[in-house]
């Protein structure tokens, strides 16, 4: 028996918590006015994962996307944030509506996967890289032809404002602005919206709210435009965030580690050192607060565990039981997988000296470096005028000569909060927020695929997690 949908709009605040919602009024009153559950949430608790399990209501084991980036041990490259939907198992929530109501119809703005999916309107950044080594803002888009009626409506995608030591609210002001633009183009039944200015701050300053006071204020008025005018439009409304930002003081270079052991092979290009990843016995790929270590020689694997053990800033690792108990038993994951210690974060680092860490360390590149890099939210306290040198560093790109943006460092101690643990207190955990009842507290990740489906006014599977169940806890 079909059904008809009932409009929804999701918001994902990235970074929301509990702790900062008295300081957004916007959100308070949203807050105030309906229902507040806090998520137990998926580990790892990053972004591509957290997208994956609310679109699937599945764990990384079932989905595959076991963090932001992971080794592909058949080209032997580690590769981060991509794009592609046919990297993510498992039916989405779409195709569920989609049995239930044939009609259904969905926007996805800026979620992880987006693009080659069957949602039916897509918008994402992906800048253009032309042949002569430029990086231009540009966003990828279904329909195509959405892309050029969006730029000429909204401006070109601010890319060098989403990501890197520029980053403001215009990223998720353009992603907001591109929604309601959408929405009175195509009228889908859903839309997901990705707004991740606040995440970007608080990775900055931790929680610090004296720090992070302005930010605060400029998201929370983006969220309440958006609240405004998807209710106008009769949606129900959510506001969800993936995980929540503690402080951290201590980077740990785990593959500095690995290569004091001889478990790392580099080699020499121009110069500067560059990871040998199908020759090293065994390496780190770090994300946030997380790692995956592959180990080429099994016979070896109690000697690196034990190594990753007996290292300051290290929680826990887990072996592929240990792995299974987090529902991160799945063939990308690594042979082993590293969780942090409390303020602890793993960097992806392997070069001793830095005159020999590879020219892309020192720039924002998140495809090329073999794991996540935060310090790329600043620009080098060495460089006195920052944004001169960048500026001049500019011209020369627009004069034609090849250029390199090299106002990264690399002081990791410059990142005060992390996260891809599970948030030890209330306080710091993620959020859910809607005007529809919520019955209890505490939510699974996992169960934002329902939740998400009843206000739609649709049924999930019966075998989707069901409220209450908190399958993790």
């Amino acid at each position: 028996m079909h059904r008809t949908a009932h409009k929804t709009a999701v918001l994902n605040v990235v970074g929301l918590t509990p702790e900062l919602i008295p300081h957004m009024p916007r959100v308070k009153a949203f807050a105030d006015a309906g229902a507040l559950a806090t998520l137990a949430e998926v580990v790892p608790a990053v972004t591509c994962s957290a997208h994956a399990t609310f679109l699937t209501g599945t764990l990384p084991r079932e989905h595959g996307i076991v963090g932001n980036g992971w080794y592909f041990r058949d080209e032997c490259e580690v590769r981060f944030w991509h794009r592609s939907d046919r990297l993510v198992a498992g039916a989405r929530l779409w195709d569920v509506a989609r049995s239930q109501d044939p009609t259904f119809t969905v926007a996805n703005l800026h979620w992880r996967y987006a693009t080659y999916s069957s949602a039916d309107v897509v918008v994402i950044e992906r800048p253009t890289y032309p042949a002569d080594g430029r990086k231009l803002p540009d966003i990828y888009t279904w329909p195509h032809d959405l892309r050029p009626a969006l730029t000429a409506e909204l401006g070109t995608f601010p890319l060098f404002h989403f990501w890197g030591p520029n980053s403001s609210i215009k990223g998720s002001r353009w992603i907001a602005e591109a929604a309601k633009a959408v929405e009175t183009r195509f009228d889908p039944t859903l839309s997901l919206v990705y707004l991740p200015h606040l995440d970007y701050a608080l990775q900055r300053f931790g929680p610090d709210l004296a720090k992070v006071a302005r930010d605060l204020r400029d998201i929370d008025a983006v969220v309440g435009d958006l609240i405004d005018f998807f209710a106008a439009r009769g949606a129900r409304v959510v506001l969800l965030s993936e995980y929540g930002i503690d402080f951290v003081s201590k980077p740990v270079h785990l593959n500095r580690v690995l290569r004091e052991r001889g478990f790392l092979s580099l080699r020499e290009e121009l110069g500067l050192e560059v990871l040998n990843f199908g020759m090293s016995e065994a390496f780190a790929v770090a994300d946030h607060q997380i790692a995956h270590v592959y180990v080429q020689n099994p016979a070896r694997l109690g000697e690196v565990r034990s190594l990753l053990e007996a290292t300051e800033g290290v929680g826990e690792v887990l072996d592929r039981e240990g792995q299974r108990r987090y529902g991160l038993d799945h063939p990308r994951s690594g042979d082993l997988v590293v969780l942090a210690e409390p303020g602890a974060w793993f960097t992806y680092y392997y070069w001793f000296d830095d005159r020999k860490a590879p020219d892309f360390a020192r720039t924002v590149d998140i495809h090329r470096k073999p794991g996540y890099d935060p310090v790329e939210l600043f620009f080098d306290p060495a460089i006195k005028q920052p944004k001169l040198k960048a500026a001049r560093i500019l011209a020369c790109k627009k004069l034609g000569f090849r250029y390199l943006m090299d106002v990264i460092g690399l002081d990791a101690t410059l990142v005060k909060g992390s996260h891809g643990l599970r948030s030890r207190s209330e306080a710091r955990a993620p959020v859910l927020i809607t005007r529809e009842p919520l019955r209890g507290r505490v939510l699974d990740a996992t169960e934002v695929f329902g939740v998400i489906l009843e206000h739609l006014g649709l049924e999930a599977p019966a075998s989707a997690p069901r409220r209450g169940e908190n399958l993790l806890r």
